[in-house]
């Protein structure tokens, strides 16, 4: 392939109970140049379509009927770890945030945001970023750090620098690399080393499972 040669268009699924909201969704998604591969009204439908389709982003409501959007969060990341899912619902409640992430999500958007914002989600997500919906990051880490308070000392956990966790803790709250490199005055480059290096030492493969390890551990609250 030419190195000149765009990059395939974000294989998108759509899934929502209301017809006019799903549409819109799939009209905003495709006038911006992704692919939406599959739509579909509820949790099985979802679920029956997903091995076909093969989406990289399942941009998904939680309040759907058989099975819910926790539900088929958790059986989309079981089925295809590669693939994210995008929460994108009314709700902006404490529980529905954590019990989405807790399933695997890898953002979570209210449906107040901004059609930019949606875009710009759905595209970071793709690359394994955590995006939230401004406020409900430290929602999550709050409520992870309250309850992993009493594990935060394990014998054997690795050691990171001082600043591997503070970039640590900027990839958790959804920031890009170039975002953290702005605010640490940092090279693109030096934030990418260190994200692999935190990589190397916790044994993980992506942002998402460095997301998850803040949040089980309560890094946030140093």
């Amino acid at each position: 392939m030419s190195q000149t040669e765009p990059a395939s268009p974000v294989r998108v699924m759509v899934v929502d109970d209301h017809p006019l909201w799903r549409d819109a969704v799939e009209r905003d998604l495709t006038e911006a140049g992704l692919d939406v591969v599959a739509v579909a009204g509820n949790g099985r439908e979802a679920l029956a379509r997903f091995p076909a389709a093969r989406p990289q982003v399942v941009v998904l409501d939680l309040q759907i009927p058989e099975p819910d959007g926790v539900q088929v969060t958790a059986e989309v990341v079981r089925r295809d770890p590669s693939a994210r899912v995008l929460v994108l619902s009314a709700s902006g409640e404490h529980a529905d945030v954590l019990a989405a992430v807790k399933a695997g999500a890898t953002g979570y958007l209210v449906k107040s945001a901004s059609r930019e914002e949606l875009l710009s989600a759905v595209r970071r997500v793709a690359q394994g970023e955590p995006v939230f919906t401004p406020g409900l990051a430290g929602l999550v880490l709050g409520e992870f750090q309250r309850r992993s308070d009493s594990e935060r000392s394990r014998p054997g956990e690795p050691r990171l620098t001082e600043r591997e966790t503070e970039i640590l803790k900027m990839v958790a709250k959804g920031l890009s690399y170039r975002q953290i490199a702005e605010r640490l005055v940092l090279s693109h480059r030096t934030v990418q080393n260190h994200v692999q290096n935190t990589l190397g030492k916790l044994q993980m493969h992506n942002r998402v499972e460095l997301t998850r390890y803040v949040l089980e551990n309560g890094l946030d609250a140093e």
